[in-house]
């Protein structure tokens, strides 16, 4: 959850947002006026049944990474995650970079010229900014993170032939101008493992539970 500003000073609007940490898809989302359980709990049952989660095999659910804000500890959350089966998970405390992929969409996202840094003038156009931003960081946006591919067609799938493409134009460049080439070309290899702490080597492969953080 971050903060958005209103223009009235003191008074905020609160994103709420899930990310899936292997392909940085935001796959959930609502802004509302106030911080709160139960709409932390609402946007994770609406999650889950978009991302079909009760279909996957109990070893196979992702796990839900957040701060340690009172929203995803309060006993409506832990009971939502308990029966969609998704384990919790929270940033350590005094450790600031434990939910680093939502801090970094987070700047993404108030860095544009677009956002209203003045303030929103009422809860229906954060909303607009909202959904527009989601649509633009999920489809137009190309993560360097992920092979310069949008976090849509990686968490599709479709990422693997756009960057086996790309590996086949480079090779033939490189045949075709081998004097242009110092050294190997840029590697287009798909990104199969994702590290939420790279320090202390927490990695979660493509094929075992995904984080999704929020």
């Amino acid at each position: 959850m971050t903060y958005l500003p209103t223009d009235v000073v003191g008074h905020w609007y609160y994103l709420f947002l899930i990310m899936d940490v292997y392909s940085r898809k935001i796959i959930g989302w609502e802004v509302h006026e106030r911080d709160g359980a139960d709409h932390a709990t609402q946007l994770v049952q609406r999650t889950a049944l978009a991302e079909q989660i009760a279909l996957k095999a109990p070893d196979q659910r992702p796990v839900l990474h957040g701060d340690n804000g009172a929203a995803l500890k309060a006993t409506s959350a832990l009971t939502m995650l308990h029966w969609l089966g998704i384990k919790p998970s929270y940033s350590r405390p005094r450790v600031s970079d434990d939910n680093a992929f939502v801090e970094s969409l987070f700047r993404t996202a108030k860095y544009p010229p677009e956002f209203a840094n003045k303030g929103f003038a009422d809860l229906e156009a954060a909303r607009q900014w909202a959904a527009s931003f989601v649509q633009w960081y999920n489809h137009a946006h190309r993560h360097s993170g992920i092979g310069y591919v949008s976090q849509q067609q990686r968490h599709t799938g479709q990422d693997l032939d756009l960057l086996q493409a790309r590996h086949a134009l480079y090779q033939q460049a490189r045949h075709a101008h081998p004097l242009r080439w110092s050294g190997p070309t840029r590697s287009w290899e798909r990104i199969q493992a994702v590290t939420l702490n790279p320090e202390n080597d927490t990695v979660v492969a493509a094929t075992t539970q995904t984080p999704i953080a929020a």
